[in-house]
């Protein structure tokens, strides 16, 4: 067999400088195999022994329309830094020392053309179709991007899983969901534009994944938080039937509805108004400052938000805010219906949250607080249930001894993700399973424990990377073996399950069983559904 020369040269770095060394050097230029795409040539990078493209155009669009395939190229086009990132409403433009050393955010730079992926791969060349891993970032439905946490970075899931990572950035905010349908054909699914973009990115993967090492026809889409919302949304979508074969929805089932055509309509109305604009003067809203665009749209929410309360509708998620709507078209049912919950029925389903989610940032008053003043605050929030809350917090976590982990569960993420896997499992379908984080970070004296995005370093075994975030640390490294190997093996099978966990049950909701991910890992019935009624009802 003829050994390529690339894989000739790492292998003399590695004898001539030791295997540890090795890892370190990165293969650039003319050394690194180049790679066809439908569009055109692509040449990245290899870093131990990992092929790396970063920036790959999979669309382009105009604002507020359809995207289509990007214009082809000829010449070989270096593919090795992140793309620029879907403009924000609200720029970063302050930093909040502590929480921003947890985090280690890079913001990327803005630009409305940002539809491109990213692509880690073990090896391009040897023949093999790998799993593929099609990661969707977080930030609601608003900010984000592929690159925004140190987590997201393929590398090590890819290597360490012999599978083929991508992630994407797409249109967000007010570009993905201004829904302009009533305003002529060309913006006919502007309000699920941002929806549409995923579908094209799965699409560039079924055209082309082959050649970087990967099959086309075991695709896993997963993403946490807005990109947990993201996938379930596929999920609901037929028109990405059958461009993805397994789902993982992280920290994500917070929305449990989506805004009717009749609302969506009524914002992009009111946002013309305060610009001035009608159906004749209505294509200049492609051209006017992102800026403005952003300042008359945000108003535009705020007064039809008002406009919505005052007709007794709800008013969907955390506050009226950009997202995927029910269009009769790209989105057809709402979500949870049968007809939304029939159109996954075959997909094999992972879900779960983190213990704590964003509770110790609403509890941070309350460091080093006596147990007095926490009982005091239980009281003054449950009234005469406060001693069936204390209860039921214990019954669900009977481990915990602080008083502070009385206030720092999380309800607000985990309750939507129990439905949604009542929901799946109740369809005698693929399998659902559950499970939920509960290792504590050490960081500034463990305060920050499994939050928001906790996960994230596990799933991808990228502790060191995000070592802010998790500590570092032998205890992570081990547990972070044990979760992406589990990702892992549900990608390549539909089933978590290895040899380094307990037995990890499909889960339905008579034996509600639940992966707790922990330095000692365990599978349990749900132990909080008190919790939640009595939350729900305070």
């Amino acid at each position: 067999m003829k050994i390529p020369f690339y894989h000739l040269l790492t292998l003399a770095l590695c004898m001539m400088t030791g295997i540890a060394s090795a890892q370190d050097i990165v293969i650039t230029g003319s050394k690194v195999p180049v790679i066809e795409t439908e569009n055109g040539p692509v040449r990245g990078y290899i870093h131990d022994n990992v092929h790396t493209f970063k920036g790959i155009p999979y669309a382009q669009a105009n604002r507020f329309e359809a995207a289509t395939n990007p214009t082809k190229w000829d010449a070989v086009r270096s593919t090795t830094m992140y793309g620029p990132v879907s403009p924000l409403i609200n720029p970063t433009t302050t930093i909040q020392d502590e929480s921003e050393f947890v985090f280690d955010h890079d913001w990327g730079f803005p630009n409305e053309d940002c539809l491109s992926l990213n692509v880690w791969s073990p090896n391009v060349s040897d023949g093999k179709t790998r799993p593929v891993l099609f990661w969707i970032h977080g930030g609601g439905f608003t900010t984000g991007s592929s690159h925004e946490l140190p987590s997201y970075d393929g590398e090590n899931l890819a290597k360490n899983g012999d599978v083929v990572v991508v992630s994407i950035n797409h249109r967000l905010n007010v570009l993905g969901f201004l829904d302009l349908s009533a305003y002529g054909d060309k913006y006919a699914q502007s309000a699920n534009n941002s929806i549409m973009d995923m579908v094209k990115a799965l699409e560039w993967v079924k055209n082309n994944i082959a050649n970087f090492g990967g099959d086309p026809n075991n695709v896993t889409i997963f993403g946490q938080s807005g990109g947990g919302a993201k996938v379930s949304t596929l999920m609901a979508m037929p028109k990405a039937k059958g461009l993805f074969h397994k789902a993982i929805n992280q920290s994500g089932s917070f929305r449990t509805a989506m805004l009717e055509k009749e609302d969506t309509q009524a914002i992009a109305k009111e946002t013309l108004t305060i610009l001035g604009l009608n159906a004749n003067t209505v294509d200049s809203i492609q051209h006017i400052p992102f800026e403005t665009l952003a300042s008359t749209s945000s108003q535009a929410l705020k007064i039809v938000a008002e406009q919505m309360r005052a007709a007794g509708k709800p008013v969907i998620g955390f506050g009226l805010n950009w997202g995927p709507s029910k269009d009769g078209n790209v989105l057809p049912y709402q979500l949870g219906t049968k007809e939304a919950l029939a159109v996954s029925r075959d997909i094999p389903f992972m879900i779960g949250t983190a213990k704590n989610e964003f509770a110790p940032f609403a509890n941070m008053r309350f460091v080093g607080a006596s147990e007095e003043t926490i009982m005091a605050h239980i009281k003054e929030t449950y009234k005469d249930k406060a001693d069936a809350y204390i209860g039921a917090v214990k019954k669900a976590y009977p481990k915990d001894t602080d008083p502070k982990d009385l206030l720092d569960v999380d309800t607000m993420f985990r309750p939507g993700a129990v439905m949604e896997a009542n929901d799946k499992s109740s369809l005698n379908g693929a399998p659902v399973y559950m499970y939920l984080f509960t290792w504590q970070s050490p960081v500034f004296d463990g305060k920050y424990k499994a939050l928001h995005c906790m996960e994230l370093p596990f799933v991808f075994d990228n502790i060191d990377l995000a070592n802010h975030m998790t500590g570092g640390g032998e205890e992570a490294h081990k547990l972070a073996k044990k979760m992406s190997k589990a990702w892992i093996n549900f990608a390549r099978t539909g089933n978590p399950n290895h040899d380094g966990l307990p037995e990890w049950p499909a889960y339905n909701s008579k034996n509600t069983a639940t992966m707790h991910f922990n330095t000692t890992c365990e599978v349990k019935p749900q132990l909080d559904k008190e919790l939640f009624e009595i939350v729900r009802n305070k």
